[in-house]
């Protein structure tokens, strides 16, 4: 699993700044030009991955992001079609940076040195690894080039 410097994602900072002040957080940002249109992806969250994203969360980040969104890529509204969603149930880590997003959340991971799946409640990360408080209270570290996947576990 690879960590990308969110700084690094185009708009990604500009956009996350506004979904946290609309009381969420941002996880993933897709911006797609197509055929003179862009089209804007975002997923969002809480901090709490036990809490549910609603509708309307959805809806007030959309109104959050649209006019910053049509300003940072100079076009109007018709030119512009975004979708803000949740992450779902067991949501797919797709980047290591969203570890440091969930801190306090379960977790499993699978575990290429090991081969299997591994779980725990996330303690810590960086740009190198997660550390995971396991079921039996000890701790334990997983580097992110060692992770072939990881999801969320909806406790």
């Amino acid at each position: 699993m690879e960590y990308t410097e969110r700084k690094d994602i185009p708009y990604f900072t500009d956009c996350a700044a506004l979904v946290e002040d609309a009381g969420c957080l941002l996880l993933e940002l897709q911006v797609v030009p197509q055929h003179g249109n862009v089209h804007v992806s975002a997923v969002i969250s809480f901090s709490d991955a036990s809490k549910d994203i609603s509708v309307a969360d959805c809806s007030k980040v959309h109104h959050a992001l649209a006019p910053k969104l049509l300003s940072l890529l100079g076009i109007d509204e018709d030119h512009l079609s975004m979708e803000v969603s949740s992450p779902g149930l067991e949501r797919k880590l797709k980047d290591a940076y969203e570890f440091s997003l969930f801190t306090g959340a379960a977790v499993k991971v699978w575990d290429k040195t090991e081969g299997d799946w591994r779980s725990g409640v996330i303690e810590s990360s960086d740009s190198k690894q997660v550390t995971l408080k396991a079921e039996d209270g000890g701790t334990f570290s997983v580097a992110f080039e060692n992770i072939a996947k990881a999801k969320l576990l909806n406790t």
